[in-house]
C-alpha cells in the first residue's frame, strides 16, 4: 500500500481536468434547461399522440411513460443543481447517465436507430463534452455507443428491428465519437483562451492599479483635461497645489495658460502663481496624435525646484566662501592685533589713538561679516520636522526676552490656534526669528501708546491651508526704496550692520520651502511674514 499511493496521486495529478468555477455551473444549468424542454416536449406530444409518423413506428404508451420519467428526473436534478447538493463532476455524470438511459429508451420505443431520435443523443453528448476533460468525453461517447448497440441487439433479438439497424447503430456510434472528440477539442481551446484572457485581465488590472498608485504618489502634479477643459484625472499632488476637492475646479491662471498652449503651442517655463498662492511650473502635452482630445498637464512645484537650486547654489557658495574667508581672516587677524597694540601705546597722540581705535573697530566689523558668510556657506541641509508653532514661538519669546533683559510684555505672542502645525527645521526657524527680532529691537522705537516692542502673530491661510508667522515692530517703518533692497546681501539700513541678516533669513526659509517677505512698512512699523510650506508636504533632505 505505501508504494502504490504516490503512484495513484501522480496519475491523478497528470490527468487533464477542468477548473470548477461559477461558469461551469452556469453551463450545467443551461444544459439541464435544454433537457427540461426536450423531456417536456416529448411528454406533451406523447400524451397527445401527436408525434409525426415520419420518425418511424413508436409505442405511444411506452414513449409517454419514458418521457414523463425523463422530465421528472430533469426537474429533480435542476433543483439539485440550484442547491449544489453534489459536487460538479458527480452532478454532470448523473445528467449524462440520465440522458443516455432516457434517450436510448425513447429510441427503442420509436423504432430504434432508424427512427431519427439518435440525433438528440448526439446533442446531449456534445453538451456534456463541452464541460468535460478529453478522457471523460471519450468515456461518455463510449457509454452512449454501447447503450445504442445493446438497445439495437435487444430490438433485433425480439425481431422489432430489421437487419439494417446494426448499420444505423454503427453510424450513430461513429457520430457520437466524432462529436465527442470535436467538442472536447473545441472546449479545450475555449478554456485555454478563457484562462489566457483571465490572466491578461488580471495583469492589466494589476498594471492599472500600479499605474494609479504611482501617479497618485508622484510629487509632481498630473492632470488630464478633455477638450472642454473638464478634469478627467487629477492626482493628490495636483489637488494639493490647486486646492481643489472632489469637484476638480480648474484654476483661472491654469485655464489661461492652457488656452495659450492650445492656440499658440506655448509651454510657459516661468513660475505660474495660482489663486491658492502656490507657484507652479506648468507644461502641457497631448495624449494622442490628434490635435484635439485629452491633454496631459504637468505641475511642478516651483518651491521644490527652487529648493534644489538653492541647495546647489549654497553648496557652491559654501566652498567658495570658506576658502575666501580663511584667506581674509589671516591678514585681518594681524591687522586687528596690530591695532590693539597701537591702542595700548601710551605715547600715541590723540589723533593717532583715534585712528588705532578705528582700525580695531572696523576689523571687528569685517570679522562679523566673515562669520556671517561662513555661517551661510557651512549651513547644514534642513532637517525638517513637524511641531506646534504656538508652543515654539512662546518658548522663543521667553528666551529672547531673557537674553536681551526685556520685560515679558515687550514681546507679545498672538497665536490662538494651539493645534497649528508647521513643517520646518526648528534650528533654522530659531535663527530666522532671532534675526528678525534683533532687527525689530534695533530699528523699532517704542511709542507711548504701544506697550509691546515686538509682536509675533501666527495664523493659517484659508485658500492653501499654509501656516504663517508675522513679526511686527513698533518703529517708524522704511521707505519704498529701502524696502526694495532690504533682502539684498550686504545692504544695511543701520550703521555698522553687515547686511546679511535678512538675506540669510530668506535663504533659510527657502531651504525649507517657506518664504520670507516684507508685508507692510508704513509709519506705524514694519511687518515681516514667514509663509510656511503645507504641513503635509515632504521637504527635500539633501
Amino acid at each position: 500500500m505505501p508504494t502504490t499511493e504516490p503512484r495513484r496521486e501522480g496519475l491523478a495529478a497528470a490527468a487533464p481536468t477542468i477548473p470548477v468555477s461559477r461558469n461551469v455551473w452556469i453551463a450545467l444549468r443551461l444544459f439541464n434547461l435544454y433537457r427540461l424542454i426536450v423531456a417536456g416536449l416529448f411528454t406533451l406530444l406523447g400524451s397527445l399522440a401527436r408525434l409525426p409518423p415520419a420518425f418511424g413506428d413508436f409505442n405511444q404508451q411506452t414513449l409517454a411513460s419514458i418521457a414523463g420519467s425523463y422530465l421528472f428526473g430533469a426537474i429533480v436534478l435542476q433543483i439539485a443543481i440550484e442547491r449544489q447538493v453534489l459536487p460538479f463532476f458527480a452532478m454532470r455524470n448523473l445528467l449524462v447517465s440520465l440522458d443516455v438511459a432516457a434517450l436510448v429508451l425513447i429510441m427503442h420505443a420509436s423504432g430504434g436507430p432508424s427512427g431519427g431520435y439518435g440525433v438528440l443523443l448526439v446533442v446531449a453528448i456534445a453538451g456534456a463534452c463541452l464541460i468535460s476533460a478529453p478522457r471523460a468525453s471519450v468515456a461518455f461517447a463510449a457509454l452512449a455507443s454501447i447503450a445504442v448497440l445493446v438497445e439495437t441487439a435487444i430490438g433485433h433479438g425480439t425481431q422489432a428491428f430489421g437487419q439494417d439497424s446494426y448499420t444505423q447503430a454503427g453510424l450513430l456510434g461513429v457520430a457520437l465519437f466524432a462529436t465527442a472528440l470535436l467538442s472536447s477539442i473545441l472546449a479545450t481551446q475555449v478554456r485555454r483562451s478563457e484562462q489566457l484572457a483571465a490572466e491578461r485581465a488580471l495583469a492589466i488590472a494589476q498594471l492599472s492599479r500600479l499605474n494609479e498608485y504611482v501617479v497618485q504618489r508622484m510629487r509632481s502634479g498630473i492632470m488630464v483635461l478633455d477638450d472642454a477643459l473638464r478634469v478627467v484625472l487629477c492626482n493628490a499632488a495636483a489637488r494639493r497645489m490647486l486646492g481643489v476637492g472632489g469637484e476638480h475646479e480648474l484654476d483661472d491662471a491654469l485655464r489661461e495658460a492652457f488656452l495659450r498652449w492650445r492656440q499658440r503651442g506655448e509651454n510657459r517655463k516661468s513660475p505660474l502663481k495660482l489663486v491658492t498662492g502656490e507657484e507652479v511650473i506648468v507644461s502641457f502635452s497631448r495624449l494622442g496624435e490628434d490635435s484635439r482630445g485629452d491633454a496631459l498637464v504637468f505641475l511642478e512645484d516651483a518651491a521644490e525646484i527652487q529648493q534644489r537650486a538653492q541647495q546647489i547654489k549654497l553648496a557652491s557658495l559654501g566652498r567658495l566662501t570658506v576658502s575666501i574667508a580663511h584667506e581674509i581672516r589671516n591678514p585681518l587677524g594681524a591687522i586687528s592685533q596690530a591695532g590693539q597694540l597701537l591702542e595700548e601705546d601710551t605715547t600715541l597722540s590723540a589723533g593717532n589713538a583715534r585712528l588705532a581705535h578705528l582700525v580695531v573697530e572696523q576689523s571687528g566689523r569685517v570679522n562679523d561679516i566673515i562669520k556671517n558668510v561662513l555661517t551661510l556657506g557651512r549651513r547644514q541641509p534642513s532637517a525638517a520636522e513637524s511641531f506646534a508653532l504656538g508652543e515654539h514661538v512662546q518658548q522663543f519669546a521667553a528666551r529672547f526676552c531673557e537674553r536681551h533683559d526685556l520685560a515679558p510684555t515687550a514681546l507679545c505672542v498672538d497665536c490662538d490656534r494651539a493645534d497649528l502645525q508647521v513643517r520646518m527645521d526648528p534650528g533654522h526657524l530659531e535663527q530666522v526669528l532671532w534675526n528678525l527680532c534683533d532687527n525689530a529691537l534695533k530699528h523699532g522705537e517704542p511709542q507711548a501708546e504701544r506697550a509691546p516692542l515686538i509682536t509675533l502673530r501666527c495664523g493659517l491661510q484659508t485658500e492653501s491651508a499654509r501656516p504663517w508667522l508675522d513679526v511686527e515692530d513698533s518703529g517708524p517703518g522704511m521707505t519704498d526704496e529701502v524696502a526694495q533692497q532690504i533682502f539684498e546681501p550686504f545692504f544695511s539700513g543701520a550703521q555698522g550692520g553687515t547686511g546679511l541678516g535678512l538675506y540669510l533669513s530668506r535663504e533659510l526659509c527657502e531651504a525649507n520651502q517657506a518664504s520670507l517677505s516684507l508685508l507692510t512698512h508704513d509709519a506705524t512699523g514694519s511687518c515681516f511674514r514667514i509663509l510656511f510650506a503645507h504641513p503635509d508636504r515632504q521637504l527635500l533632505s539633501a
